[in-house]
Parts: structure tokens; C-alpha cells; sequence
């Protein structure tokens, strides 16, 4: 096996490429066998390669470094930042987070110095691929577009991880080099319009198939494009895009897009790649590269002690969240304005040794049990979640354990890797597009150009999938389901606004845990409202949002690391309040 190892310096990064040349992701391992310069890699290998150590950032952790700092999941970020989950674990473990939780993070948090350099090592990847394949002469004119396209593609792609992140950020691309003295690139020129240019490209030259399934094809590139329009709020030109991906679409395996027929088929590695799965992050275990090339950036994200993972107790979803999933009684739907008022039963601040009953009767989404993890029910095929046992920090935490990147007890071994120091090391994929995004976003766009009923349509077909595979549903010993699990649909949305609140809504339902709902709350502007609303009912339970405050105008965006900045020699200018 060949591996090759160069230095890359950018905005002030040093950092090491190892690249492996097969179609895996051994190349991150951390002892190359020797160093390659430019002249070896200019060929149709050596591009290939660099390639394909663009593509191995996709789930955050190598290059630069990183792990859950900068994971591909967005779990920090999209999630605990959100009101998804909490930080969990106890208030001292990873305490970075907790202003990140609080929204009162500085330049000075590590936390986003590490995502800011996982992310702009894969941008120069691609740039690296893009450079070498200019002077190689073994490489088709018809390989060159498709390899560019590739590349320009997950260019797009980790610009738009720091868009979200950052919103001023500096676009990046092959011309900047540090051999150039161009590599102090300011943020004062908005990315969107060269993101979308990369999109348009990859769009334009990649095949419908490809021959490696974690490869993009031009349907992922397409699903990106509508997903960065709607990011710019211009769903007019996202609709007709989603229309074609809806009806049309492939998976780079050939797969016609549709939603999986079992929810949770999309979070089971034994099911990874399905017809939902429009681009995914590839992992793999028990390949000799201790770890490295599974799910890394989410290992803390499992219950404490005894469970799935044996560690860390970390990102525990929130009293609201499981809230979110009540629905009325008589239709089935949520409960779009009352889904917080009532705290739906739960052993938060009761000791697992006390006696408690937990609550099925109360009408649930079926989608609350594949979810999130609480006591008495069910947990996949490690019995019934035992409450607190699992939890590491109750009274800072709440009762409720992650599940959606959790791994099935016959799985351990197999699909969890056996040399990494906990088993929460997994081959579960992390899924970046599902094709329910895909359907909830043209919900959304028909929302936004006032079709309604297509609206309804779209975000029927999500819960359908649910309401029509009761047989998926959690069951408990006795095979009876687990909880009063009930689905209903919408026969129609009265006005925009209510169409909107139930798009949004069922976004976060089918979406929850799964890194997207701070970025979609700032995405529609409302982040403010929500945010502080869930800040407002969470002090009660925990002190650590006694003093928090979501400001508008500010905690959109985070601060733009301090040592970026320094390293730039002052070409990066920092967010506003901050």
C-alpha cells in the first residue's frame, strides 16, 4: 500500500495530507510510509488519490486534526447549539461547549479554531486536486471534467459548512497558493455566488452513476445547489431543481430516490446507502486504521456506563425536544402552537432505582422512540433504556440518551471498531442529504411561491412513511407497541403562515438530531424567537441557562476564530459583537 504525505499551509494552517491510493479511507492513518512531491502525484493516480483525501474530510476528523470538534455530524454546532439537545455529560467535560450551548461563545473557543481547520483542509484538497491535475498528461479530457467536477463539488460543499458557521468567510480557490503570497484571503466578499458557480459546474459534468457509492453524482449535486439556494432564500429557483431530483433522481448507486420504508433503515449501518441516502459520509471499522475511518467525530455521543458506546454521555436530547413529538388525540398531528406546554412524562431528576412507570399513553409520533432513548422503553436490541444508569449527569443533562448514531447490540465487533478505545467508534454512515430533506424542502419552496396543497402533498409523503409501517414501530417485550403511537395527515394548511409553522415542524420531527436545526432556525430568521422561548422554559431545569441570552444580529453566526484572524495579518475582519 502506498502512502503519501505533503504539507499544506493556508490562512495561516500547517497541516499533513496522508492519502492512501485505494477506494478507502486508510489513508488517514497516522504513520505514512514516506513523502511524495508534486511531480509524483501529477498523474491520473496521484490525482485520484488527493481526491480522495478530499472526500475522507467529509466526516471532520483527519488533516487538520479534529474529532468531535469539528465532526461532519455538526452535533456541537447544529445541535446542542440548538434546542435538539444539551451538551450532557457533566458541566466540566468538554466545557468549551457550554458557551456554545449558552450563546455567549468567544474568539478564543478552541472549538471553532479546530472546525475552522477541518474545514479549509478540505477546501485545499480539492484545490490540490484541481492543481495537480493541470500538469498531469495521462488523464483524459473526459476523467478531467468528471475529477473536477468531484472536487469542485466538495469544494462547494466545505465552504458552505463555514457559510453556516461563519457566514463572512473567505472563498478559497486553486489560484491561492502559498508559494503565490495570496494566501491572506479577506472575508469581506459573499461566498454564495462562487459556491453556486461550483455547483453549477459539478452539476453540469458529473454522470448520474458512479462506480464507488460514497462517490457524488450529478442528482447530489443538484439536491446541494437547491439546498445553498435556499440558504440565499431563493426558492423560486430551489423548487424546480427539487422537482427534478424528486422525480427523477438516482443514488450514485443507481437507486431511484425514495424514503426508505423503515425510518429508522437511514441511522443502521447494516442498511447504510439506501435509496434515501442522496449523499452520505462513508465510515468503516476493522480496517486497520484504528478507528480512524469510522465515526470519530460523534464517539462521545453514546449513554454512560453500561450501554451501546460505554461512553460519554454527551449531546442528550432535550425536555423539548421530546415534547416536540406529542400530537393530538383525535387527528394524529403535532401540536404546532401547544407542543411545550405540558412536559411529556419522564424520570428527569428521579434515581433509576425508584420506582417508575413510564408513559404510554400519551398520543406520541412513533418517530419520539427512534429518536431519543428513555427509561422504560425499548432501546433497539439492548432492552428496555434503565434511566439514570445511563445517564452521567441527570440534574445537567435531563434523562434522555441519543439514539439515531447508536449501534444495535449484535452489531458490537462487527460494525464497531475493535481496536479504538470504546466501541462508539461505528461504520454507521453519516447521511449529509436524505431524500426526506430533499421532500421537505420542496415542501417548504411550495410554501414560499404560495402552492399550499403541493405543500401538504410532500410533507404527507414524510409521515406517511411512518403512519404506513406500524410493524417498524418500537414494540416492547410482548411485541404490543411500545407507546400510544399515533400518525395523522394534513388535509390542508389554512394560510401560508400555518403552512410554514407545520413545514418547519415537521423538519424538526423527521430531522431532529441529525446536526441541521440551528442552522435551519437561523435559515428562516427565526432563531431569536425560538431560541429564547426554549431558554425561557429550560432554566427551570437547568442552571446553566440562568443567565443565557440569545441576541439577534449576533449569535447567528459564530465568532471567527481570534488566531485566524492573527495568522491573516488582519485580512480576516470578525463577525459583528463579537
Amino acid at each position: 500500500m502506498t502512502h503519501s504525505k505533503f504539507k499544506i499551509i493556508l490562512l495561516g494552517v500547517t497541516t499533513s495530507v496522508v492519502l492512501f491510493y485505494a477506494c478507502s479511507k486508510n489513508f488517514l492513518e497516522k504513520n505514512p510510509l514516506g513523502s511524495l512531491d508534486q511531480n509524483t502525484l501529477a498523474n491520473k493516480a496521484g490525482v485520484e488519490g488527493v481526491l480522495i483525501g478530499a472526500y475522507s474530510l467529509l466526516d471532520g476528523y483527519g488533516g487538520a486534526g479534529g474529532g468531535w470538534q469539528s465532526a461532519g455530524s455538526n452535533w456541537v454546532y447544529g445541535g446542542v447549539a440548538s434546542d435538539d439537545a444539551y451538551k450532557g455529560s457533566d458541566p466540566g467535560d468538554q466545557a468549551d461547549i457550554v458557551p456554545i450551548e449558552t450563546y455567549s461563545p468567544t474568539a478564543t473557543n478552541g472549538f471553532f479554531n479546530q472546525k475552522w481547520r477541518a474545514v479549509y483542509d478540505g477546501v485545499q484538497r480539492c484545490n490540490d486536486v484541481l492543481r495537480l491535475m493541470a500538469v498531469a498528461t495521462d488523464i483524459s479530457a473526459a476523467d478531467k471534467k468528471i475529477i473536477e467536477a468531484q472536487a469542485r463539488y466538495l469544494r462547494a460543499h466545505y465552504h458552505m459548512e463555514a457559510k453556516k458557521m461563519w457566514n463572512n468567510i473567505p472563498y478559497v480557490d486553486e489560484t491561492i497558493t502559498y508559494a503565490a503570497g495570496n494566501f491572506n484571503v479577506p472575508n469581506t466578499t459573499d461566498a454564495w455566488p462562487k459556491i453556486n458557480a461550483d455547483l453549477d459546474f459539478a452539476i453540469a459534468n458529473l454522470p448520474a452513476t458512479q462506480t464507488a457509492v460514497g462517490r457524488v453524482n450529478s442528482w447530489a449535486a443538484k439536491s446541494l445547489k437547491a439546498k445553498a439556494l435556499m440558504f440565499q432564500k431563493n426558492f423560486s429557483g430551489a423548487l424546480p431543481i427539487l422537482k427534478d431530483v424528486i422525480a427523477n433522481g438516482v443514488t450514485a448507486g443507481n437507486k431511484k430516490y425514495a424514503l426508505a420504508a423503515n425510518f429508522f433503515d437511514n441511522f443502521n449501518a447494516e442498511t447504510k446507502n439506501s435509496s434515501e441516502a442522496v449523499f452520505s459520509v462513508q465510515q468503516s471499522v476493522n480496517d486497520n486504521s484504528n478507528g480512524s475511518n469510522g465515526g470519530w467525530g460523534d464517539v462521545l455521543n453514546f449513554p454512560y456506563n453500561g450501554g451501546p458506546g460505554g461512553c460519554c454521555g454527551f449531546y442528550q436530547p432535550s425536555i423539548s425536544l421530546a415534547n416536540s413529538f406529542q400530537v393530538d388525540a383525535v387527528t394524529g398531528l403535532p401540536l404546532l402552537d401547544t407542543w411545550n406546554a405540558t412536559d411529556f412524562k419522564s424520570d428527569d431528576g428521579i434515581n433509576s432505582s425508584a420506582a417508575f412507570t413510564p408513559d404510554v399513553t400519551t398520543p406520541v409520533d412513533p418517530r419520539l422512540d427512534f429518536t431519543l432513548g428513555r427509561r422504560g422503553i425499548p432501546y433497539l436490541d439492548w432492552g428496555n433504556h434503565p434511566g439514570s444508569d445511563w445517564v452521567r449527569d441527570q440534574n445537567n443533562g435531563g434523562p434522555y440518551a441519543p439514539k439515531k448514531a447508536v449501534y444495535f447490540k449484535r452489531q458490537t465487533g462487527a460494525l464497531t471498531d475493535k481496536s479504538f478505545w470504546t466501541s462508539g467508534v461505528t461504520a454507521n454512515n453519516y447521511t449529509l442529504i436524505r431524500f426526506a430533506d430533499v421532500l421537505l424542502w420542496a415542501a417548504e419552496c411550495e410554501v414560499e411561491v404560495g402552492s399550499l396543497s403541493n405543500a401538504v402533498d410532500l410533507v404527507n409523503q414524510v409521515r406517511s412513511r411512518v403512519k404506513n409501517n406500524p410493524s417498524t414501530w418500537v414494540k416492547d417485550a410482548g411485541g404490543a407497541n411500545a407507546a400510544n403511537y399515533q400518525v395523522g395527515l394534513y388535509t390542508a394548511f389554512a394560510d401560508q403562515a400555518t403552512g410554514r409553522k407545520a413545514v418547519r415542524f415537521e423538519r424538526k420531527l423527521e430531522l431532529a438530531m441529525e446536526g441541521h436545526r440551528f442552522f435551519d432556525l437561523v435559515r428562516y430568521g427565526i432563531a431569536d424567537v425560538e431560541l429564547n422561548a426554549h431558554i425561557a422554559k429550560e432554566k427551570a431545569k437547568r442552571t446553566f441557562f440562568t443567565s443565557a441570552s440569545f441576541t439577534k444580529g449576533k449569535n447567528e453566526y459564530f465568532p471567527i476564530p481570534q488566531s485566524q484572524i492573527d495568522l491573516s495579518k488582519g485580512a480576516l475582519k470578525q463577525n459583528s459583537g463579537f
